[in-house]
């Protein structure tokens, strides 16, 4: 088909597409907060460096260091595995009978023959060595240590006293029972050789080292009757309100009344 153009017809001219040259570069704004996590991500990067470069430096030092440590507790597993628990076995077994002569010399009610197995408790028999021998030969055992109590609470009725003392002193427990008990019996010792104060003294501590119902009204007692003793009357009423108030129901308390109004 021809075509043709109208008369007067311009055909219409492409409109050029405007194009901005003008590019206006927008300001980028930097997050504080990103550029102190960056600062961060650097100092750790010059921390690890410096570190490794120590370790480089000294890694003689280091390695010794670590090889000492490593044979210390390897010793000390060795140590424990092949000499300290068969020397607690041992004490143990050694143990054994002198804590039966104890308990027969405690259940000994009329006394005829405690003295005789209190020496047994001290010196041994039937093979087994004595509570002194114990704690010596077994020092740092359980054992060893619990002998010392034994010795001085067999010491005591022995009335040797000083050696009484000596014994129960050596001994340390975490069981609060025996460790009260062992105070107040250093006490004892203290008070069958006419040294008061010192008795006193003793006598606080168990009182105050637990407040059961047992030992505490008990070494109270003594405590008060040593203090009177000493005419401290003030110290002795406290200690005998003491009893009458918070420990009614202990032996202790029977009389305790008498004791008050002996030292008001």
């Amino acid at each position: 088909m021809a075509t043709f153009n109208k008369r007067g017809y311009k055909a219409p001219k492409e409109k050029a597409e405007k194009v901005d040259n003008n590019f206006i570069e927008e300001d980028i704004k930097i997050d504080e907060k990103d550029s102190a996590t960056a600062k961060a991500f650097d100092t750790l990067d010059q921390t690890a460096n410096k570190a490794e470069d120590f370790v480089q430096k000294n890694q003689k030092v280091i390695l010794g260091f670590l090889t000492v440590v490593a044979l210390a507790t390897v010793s000390y597993l060795l140590y424990q595995k092949f000499i300290a628990e068969p020397k607690q076995e041992d004490a143990a077994n050694e143990l054994f009978v002198a804590q039966q002569n104890f308990q027969k010399a405690v259940d000994d009610v009329t006394g005829t023959k405690s003295d005789s197995l209190y020496n047994l408790v001290l010196k041994g028999s039937d093979g087994k060595f004595g509570v002194v021998k114990i704690a010596e030969e077994y020092s740092g055992t359980a054992a060893g240590n619990l002998a010392n109590y034994y010795a001085g609470i067999a010491y005591l009725n022995t009335k040797k006293y000083a050696e009484a003392i000596a014994s129960l002193e050596k001994f340390s427990s975490d069981d609060i029972m025996l460790s009260t008990l062992a105070k107040g019996a250093i006490g004892d010792a203290y008070a069958q050789q006419n040294k008061q104060k010192e008795a006193l003294d003793f006598y606080i501590k168990a009182a105050d080292a637990d407040k059961n119902e047992f030992t505490r009204p008990r070494f109270l007692l003594k405590a008060g009757k040593t203090a009177f003793e000493m005419g401290n009357k003030a110290d002795a009423l406290k200690y005998f309100t003491d009893i009458k108030e918070n420990y009614e129901s202990s032996p202790e308390a029977q009389n305790i009344d008498a004791l008050i109004g002996l030292a008001q």
